[in-house]
């Protein structure tokens, strides 16, 4: 009977505020400032879902271009859980974002890993795992190498992630990289870019992501500068598994894993350079 009085709309933009604060009970340490980016970068790409007209659940299907579609934040009310109103409101979700997107266009999750088997029967396929590990911030008293990406033009900055991203996405850029209480940093070598990460404040410490850069000797140092930012502060950063070189970074600075994600993609896996890539920078908007 619940599930008749199911109803599964755009969202509102209060009501992104309300599920951030359910995904921070949950522990899923939101950035400070993440509502207002992720919002604007697509605000048509919201879907919430009502039970009896209380909100009881949403998520993203935010696209880039239509070239790339992103399927995150998704979370229901805990006392809603189990009756079948999320796979609902899950199904929905990718359908929808389907219609927003180019035929040829593939949709990227993460995925907490015991819930596989069931985005699996959504059409997902596995591509590889993402770590998230925790430390602590520290001091770096050599920052010469490094340029503050304020200084970078920004169509340097986009060219290169584009490299690293399955589509252009300078709206969200734009935002992502110019928040309060964060820090990006770029390394430029014979007036190229060759890497460049960010940090940003999170309701506990800060989290670093994204971080890509074309050496390891560059990721470590990027991580450095960014770690230099909250010195004293817990850090958290997002690592894909399949880069070995961003597995023993983190190990070698002590940092210990806490949470993890399954990266699966519906339609086809981007080619992306993965050795590049040593954070990826929100589970939420990929």
């Amino acid at each position: 009977m619940q599930s008749e009085k199911l109803s599964i709309r755009s969202m509102r933009r209060s009501e992104l505020d309300i599920l951030i604060g359910w995904a921070s009970n949950e522990g899923w340490n939101p950035g400070r400032y993440d509502a207002d980016i992720f919002w604007n970068t697509d605000p048509d790409g919201f879907i919430a879902a009502d039970l009896n007209g209380e909100l009881i659940g949403g998520g993203s299907i935010v696209t880039y271009q239509k070239q790339f579609g992103f399927m995150g934040f998704f979370i229901i009310k805990p006392e809603f859980r189990g009756q079948g109103l999320g796979t609902k409101l899950w199904f929905a979700r990718r359908d929808k974002l389907r219609t927003r997107l180019d035929l040829s266009a593939c949709i990227g999750m993460d995925g907490v890993f015991e819930m596989q088997p069931f985005y699996a029967k959504g059409g997902f396929e596995f591509a590889h795992r993402e770590i998230r590990f925790e430390g602590v911030g520290q001091a770096c008293s050599d920052l010469m190498l490094l340029t503050p990406l304020s200084g970078v033009p920004f169509d340097a900055v986009l060219k290169y992630d584009s490299k690293h991203f399955p589509a252009e996405r300078a709206t969200f850029l734009e935002a992502w990289l110019n928040q309060p209480e964060s820090r990006a940093l770029g390394l430029i070598e014979s007036g190229q870019l060759r890497g460049y990460g960010m940090i940003r404040r999170c309701e506990n410490g800060f989290k670093i992501g994204p971080l890509f850069a074309d050496t390891a000797t560059i990721a470590l140092d990027l991580f450095n500068g960014l770690s230099d930012h909250a010195a004293g502060h817990a850090i958290f950063i997002d690592v894909p598994e399949i880069n070995q070189a961003a597995m023993k970074m983190v190990s070698d600075k002590g940092m210990q894993e806490v949470f993890g994600c399954a990266r699966m993609y519906f339609g086809h896996n981007p080619a992306l350079p993965d050795e590049n890539i040593f954070a990826v920078t929100t589970f939420e908007l990929g």
